[in-house]
């Protein structure tokens, strides 16, 4: 099966390729530096010929506000024209847990917009929600940075390794439309405050985290469930303390 992956060079997309193409399936990693550019329609056309399923996990180069929504909105909108041209039949887009409760953020209400297109589209769809990835707590903590201390609020969530969200991701591609959303989350709740804290440790990091009850996460104001997925996510396999064990951690380690 010819599975065209947009954003296919990028963290999560380099392993869905990957992922797939084990599978034994055709799986063509579409981005800018392959000649695929959804926002202008180069080449778009061309790669999607063919194609039974298209996996979007492009994300915006910019996080303004005005540009993510018009990077979400173009792409989308490109994408779903040129796939009912191609006659594909399943269209999987990811995105993030708790969306809908964050919309205090503009990166975030340009994702509901995204969603909004997708259901609103004739292709059959499936919208994967994930949880945040383990390759992103030192992130986290260095936009967190207040007064030389990094301040998060103590809240829960359940986030995951980039391996199985690929993964997640695949088994969602290559299964049936759902038309509707398929939420994906790490096996193990913590506190943000306490694992960002941990991570720092794993990486000899000596800036001191604070758990601050009105410190804002990513910019938004965050409860105490927030971040956390339904009861009926398809939980993944991967713990923290693996995960700091395995080569993806390293690897950020050299981030």
């Amino acid at each position: 099966m010819k599975i065209v992956v947009i954003g296919g060079t990028g963290l999560i997309g380099s392993k869905l390729v990957n992922e797939l193409r084990e599978q034994r399936h055709e799986a063509i990693a579409a981005a800018p530096n392959t000649g695929v550019n959804t926002i202008t329609g180069e080449g778009l056309a061309e790669v999607l010929k063919g194609a039974s399923v298209v996996v979007d996990v492009s994300n915006s180069p910019s996080w303004d506000d005005a540009e993510v929504l018009k990077f979400f909105e173009t792409s989308t909108r490109n994408i779903l024209t040129n796939e009912t041209t191609a006659g594909v039949k399943h269209h999987v887009a990811l995105s993030v847990v708790g969306t809908d409760r964050l919309l205090e953020s503009g990166y975030f209400r340009a994702k509901i917009a995204q969603e909004k297109l997708i259901k609103q589209a004739s292709i059959p769809y499936s919208i994967v929600h994930a949880t945040q990835f383990f390759e992103f707590l030192k992130g986290l903590a260095d936009i967190s940075m207040v007064g030389g201390k990094v301040h998060l609020p103590p809240v829960l969530f359940q986030p995951m390794a980039a391996d199985d969200v690929a993964s997640g991701v695949a088994k969602v591609a290559v299964g049936q439309p759902v038309n509707g959303i398929v939420e994906i989350a790490g096996p193990e709740q913590f506190r943000v405050d306490e694992l960002v804290r941990r991570r720092l440790v794993s990486l000899k990091d000596n800036r001191e985290v604070i758990p601050d009850p009105n410190a804002r996460y990513g910019g938004v104001r965050v409860s105490e469930r927030t971040l956390l997925p339904s009861n009926s996510a398809r939980l993944s396999e991967t713990r923290f303390e693996t995960w700091l064990t395995e080569p993806a951690a390293q690897i950020a380690r050299a981030a």
